[in-house]
């Protein structure tokens, strides 16, 4: 289908389209008869609108009480008539009147091809018949001719003038231009408009007429800068004088270019880089349902100071503030008056925040370099700034959380600020990854990251973690259940208590699987599964069934719904 305005007239042309094939034939200049007498400044009922394609009258493809606006509802009848004689074989036969393909029209009335696809976007309809040789084209009916012509006969008169010179005008074009050209620093665009208002041409004709000439005879190009593609690294100097605030029309006649082209390359190069960018998210089936933009972007949460109220029985383990430690400096104390998220607040924020990467993943995954978008490219790099203000509200409001566990690794080699700078990129890294939609809280998942960072880079807290060492995620996802975290007090014989709170909810020989071969007992050593299957009798591949089994029974424990940490 082609791209509608409205999305019920989408619906609509689907319907007709795979309704019966007698009928569609009138459907189509049923269409054509309602673009007749269409206002584009009035707006249509949509049961209007199903009565003047099919006399039916009544509810089809779209809500009966909705109004379609004129100016759109032109471009969807438009796109209607092809997309219905696409689906199926209309003949120029079936038409008693004369029929003129793209060549045809342009020859009739001494146009170029290109003109004829300016007056389709004007309004002239066109349809999609098979000619007598048996191919499918674009063709217009002499009706439709006529009536698109009426009233426009200045438009005529000028698209004639547009194409039709003489080969002794042309030879003019050709000679001024290149004098032009050669004792001024006028690019193609300054040549063609200086031209077209001394010959009273139109400039597109100008431009047409010398990059023809040059294209036919690059020996004796006018331009010949223009014949060759400008490689990867004067592209690169072009964007990076556009971004530095170098106007297009200097570029364009530093570079020797038309600013059509600079505007090109400009995009084309906002394009690459957003192709080059990595955009990770954690993605939910949520964002692929009906109206995922307006119920997850639209329905936003209040800010914490306005909703501290209402939060205040429901969300109580999220105080807006707290008091800072005194043997902090003053840069650091003021993170404590920023407001620790509520629960509510915070899965808000994260769901936003991979919704919007995820939307501009996706539209980025559209970009074709050959024929750039700006309006596409505006729209990713919105998605993604939005994307940012919302990392950063996340990361502003854990920043203290990073400030309490640096604290603890103190008496190291590395200073306080040095602490904090390392946790706050296990801290930015933790916002990528964590799956909001399990209904954990991020403090916790967090701490854990920034543990585990420092247990790689400060040597007593390895030597400690490593105790807890499991070689992969599995014990990460275990503490980022618990919910039991406290941002002011970290502790890790409080997170080992509650690990083995929730291993207790297992049977002996899982629970006896699980620590072996993680490293959670006493001693600290991980055992393989042949190992276990051995002390056991029983095969490897039993032990890893069992493994699996032990995990999916502490995922269910683990479920925010049903966590009890009570042994």
């Amino acid at each position: 289908m082609g791209k509608y305005a409205n999305k019920a007239m989408e619906a609509l042309a689907t319907d007709l389209a795979a309704g019966l094939v007698r009928l569609r034939k009138g459907y189509v200049d049923n269409a054509e008869a309602l673009l007749q007498i269409l206002d584009t400044s009035t707006a249509y009922p949509y049961e209007f609108v199903v009565f003047r394609l099919t006399g039916f009258r009544g509810q089809r493809g779209g809500p009966p009480s909705e109004s379609l606006p004129g100016s759109t509802l032109r471009r969807d009848l438009l796109a209607l008539m092809l997309d219905i004689c696409d689906s199926c074989d209309i003949r120029t036969g079936e038409y008693s009147e004369p029929t003129y393909n793209v060549e045809q029209m342009a020859r009739k009335f001494r146009i170029s091809t290109k003109t004829v696809q300016r007056w389709r976007r004007m309004g002239l309809p066109a349809r999609r018949l098979v000619f007598p040789d048996e191919k499918r084209r674009l063709a217009f009916l002499e009706t439709s001719l006529q009536s698109f012509v009426a009233g426009r006969e200045r438009l005529v008169r000028r698209s004639m003038r547009f194409s039709q010179l003489t080969p002794a005008e042309r030879g003019d074009i050709i000679r001024r231009a290149r004098r032009m050209a050669r004792f001024t620093s006028c690019c193609l665009s300054d040549v063609a408009r200086r031209l077209a208002r001394r010959t009273g041409r139109a400039v597109e004709t100008i431009r047409y007429t010398i990059r023809n000439h040059d294209a036919r005879h690059p020996d004796q190009a006018v331009f010949p800068y223009l014949l060759s593609p400008l490689d990867d690294q004067e592209k690169t100097a072009i964007y990076n004088s556009f971004i530095r605030g170098t106007s297009v029309a200097l570029l364009a006649q530093q570079f020797h270019r038309t600013r059509s082209s600079i505007y090109r390359i400009v995009n084309e190069m906002r394009a690459r880089q957003l192709l080059q960018r990595p955009i990770t998210y954690i993605y939910n089936p949520q964002f692929d349902l009906p109206g995922a933009e307006e119920a997850i972007l639209d329905v936003g949460v209040q800010p914490a100071g306005d909703r501290a109220g209402a939060d205040k029985g429901h969300d109580a383990g999220a105080a807006s503030h707290a008091e800072a430690p005194n043997d902090l400096p003053a840069y650091l104390r003021a993170l404590y008056d920023v407001p620790l998220l509520a629960p509510s607040e915070e899965f808000d924020l994260f769901r936003r925040y991979n919704y919007l990467k995820c939307r501009a993943d996706k539209l980025r995954s559209r970009i074709d370099l050959n024929s750039v978008r700006t309006s596409a490219l505006k729209q990713i790099e919105a998605y993604l700034v939005q994307a940012n203000v919302l990392k950063n509200r996340i990361v502003s409001a854990n920043l203290r959380l990073v400030v309490s566990i640096a604290k603890k690794h103190l008496g190291g080699p590395q200073t306080l600020f040095e602490l904090i700078s390392d946790g706050n990129v296990s801290l930015l890294r933790a916002v990528e990854k964590f799956d909001y939609s399990r209904g954990n809280r991020f403090s916790t998942y967090a701490s854990w990251a920034i543990m585990r960072n420092y247990a790689r880079s400060v040597p007593k807290e390895r030597y400690q973690l490593d105790r807890f060492a499991t070689g992969n995620e599995e014990v990460l996802d275990i503490a980022a259940g618990l919910r039991v975290y406290d941002p002011n007090e970290v502790n890790l014989g409080e997170l080992r208590e509650s690990i083995d709170a929730v291993l207790a909810r297992l049977t002996p020989m899982e629970r006896m699987i699980l620590t072996d071969h993680y490293g959670l007992a006493d001693q600290g050593q991980a055992k393989t599964l042949e190992q276990l299957g051995q002390r056991l009798g029983v095969s490897k591949e039993r032990v890893r069934q069992i493994e699996i089994q032990a995990m999916k029974k502490l995922r269910s424990i683990l479920n925010p719904q049903e966590v009890d940490l009570t042994p």
